[in-house]
């Protein structure tokens, strides 16, 4: 079974939007292993977002991350990392399509209510700065 990490961001949180985006991977027959929420620190965006890090945008960026608490998630099932991407759509909402949780309550790139691993080995570190071994059930 294939695992992903799914971050609910601050602008999701601030939406109160997080029953009906769990709801969603629900739906699609996915499996939440873990679920807790996240203070993200300086610290883990610097590895998250080390790809980022030399962009001007960067401390806009971590700032937004850290503004409050983030739902962080572990789901399961049959092919996670599609399933997960068809449900959240592109990293834009404006080229998403009607249905999925970034065209329903995103704005744009940066406020686009969701992060989503992009890959099997994205996943794997992912699931490692969030969760301890013995939180994955």
């Amino acid at each position: 079974m294939e695992q992903t990490v799914v971050l609910i961001k601050p602008d999701g949180m601030e939406k109160h939007v997080v029953g009906q985006i769990i709801d969603r991977f629900e739906r699609a027959g996915l499996v939440i292993k873990n679920l807790k929420l996240v203070q993200l620190t300086q610290e883990i965006l610097d590895v998250w977002y080390a790809h980022h890090k030399d962009k001007p945008f960067f401390p806009e960026l971590s700032a937004q991350m850290m503004s409050t608490s983030v739902v962080a998630m572990v789901l399961e099932g049959d092919g996670a990392i599609q399933k997960v991407f068809d449900i959240c759509g592109p990293t834009d909402p404006q080229e998403a399509v009607a249905g999925t949780i970034r065209k329903d309550y995103g704005v744009d790139k940066p406020h686009n209510v969701v992060h989503r691993s992009d890959s099997v080995e994205a996943a794997q570190k992912e699931i490692g700065w969030i969760f301890k071994p013995e939180e994955l059930y």
